[in-house]
């Protein structure tokens, strides 16, 4: 079969250390151009990876190259803008979290996705992991019964260090559209997407003048089903990872390593297996499965998940957690 044509528009961290070291390595994949309006980065980028359609302007590639799809890896801000011009050209795109800087500009994206019938995909890696996966297959199963509780959290280190990433104007926030988006996205793939009632949010910037640095929440469900969240760049912690724990009427399941319990009686039924697979593995291979998910996607132009219309209603979710945070009381969704 054909080769898929993939161009990649923005070469900052995730296209340098994931998009392009992945996609390199695909056999159906062809990494046709690049954009970057970084020229000595865009020179660098393209030699590293033997790329030698280079353009400052990602519209060059919509006119002069023949793409299936275009990957979006720019600053928060850009997104729309970017999105909307790929689909007029009837590209389909991968967009890195999240969709758009607001929820006016993630339907204005998914919209046109719908005009010009071609797929949208955003970036959620974390569903990709092969340990939530299976968790999802598990809570899915009904093994756990029905799942009423999920409590969840991400400590880790501020994920870039580039200037727009703490300009609230270009990223949108700071640690809640950073981490928190994806924790709560996998969250609520793995509640089946349930109805929201009310966010409850308080936000804290004690290392940070424009974003918020930490953040603690809580999300309720119309059949009373809670997700409890904290995310932070600065809390200090022994652990620099992410956690999820969903609580089943009849059982519980543990993310980061994977453990899971069925009760029977006075009895519990271990669902763990027996070699617990490296952090690092997990976080590789969720993005490894990501982009083929893409790939394929876009092979039989067929729906995939973490979707446009998952985006917006993940961004009705955010717009109501910072201004629950702003007014500091409970918000109805």
């Amino acid at each position: 079969m054909d080769k898929t044509k993939i161009a990649v528009v923005g070469l900052g961290g995730i296209a340098q250390l994931v998009h392009l070291p992945v996609l390199s390595k695909l056999g159906n994949v062809e990494i046709t151009a690049v954009a970057e309006i970084n020229k000595n980065r865009l020179k660098t980028v393209g030699e590293k990876f033997g790329i030698t359609k280079l353009y400052h302007d990602y519209k060059e590639i919509l006119t002069n190259e023949n793409v299936d799809a275009v990957i979006i890896a720019t600053p928060t801000n850009t997104h729309s803008e970017i999105a909307v011009e790929c689909l007029k050209a009837k590209k389909h795109i991968l967009i890195e979290k999240p969709i758009a800087i607001n929820l006016a500009e993630a339907k204005e994206i998914n919209e046109a996705a719908r005009k010009n019938k071609k797929q949208v995909m955003i970036g959620m890696n974390l569903r990709y992991r092969p340990d939530a996966m299976l968790m999802k297959s598990l809570v899915s199963s009904g093994e756990l019964g029905e799942i009423f509780y999920i409590r969840c959290g991400w400590l880790r280190k501020q994920s870039s260090d580039q200037k727009w990433f703490l300009n609230k104007n270009q990223s949108g926030g700071g640690v809640i559209i950073d981490l928190g988006i994806l924790i709560l996205d996998l969250a609520c793939w793995i509640m089946n997407d349930k109805k929201m009632k009310s966010v409850s949010v308080q936000k804290f910037n004690h290392n940070t003048k424009d974003v918020e640095d930490s953040a603690v929440g809580m999300v309720r469900f119309d059949n009373d089903q809670i997700i409890s969240f904290e995310v932070s760049w600065g809390l200090h912690s022994e652990w620099d990872k992410f956690h999820l724990a969903a609580f089943g009427t009849e059982g519980t399941a543990h993310l980061n390593p994977l453990r899971a319990y069925k009760r029977l009686g006075t009895n519990l039924i271990d669902y763990t297996l027996a070699n617990a697979t490296n952090p690092t593995n997990l976080f590789k291979k969720s993005y490894e499965n990501e982009l083929k998910h893409f790939i394929g996607m876009v092979r039989e132009n067929n729906p995939g998940t973490s979707s446009g219309d998952d985006a917006v209603n993940l961004m009705k979710l955010l717009e109501a957690i910072y201004k629950s945070a702003k007014l500091k009381k409970e918000v109805a969704l």
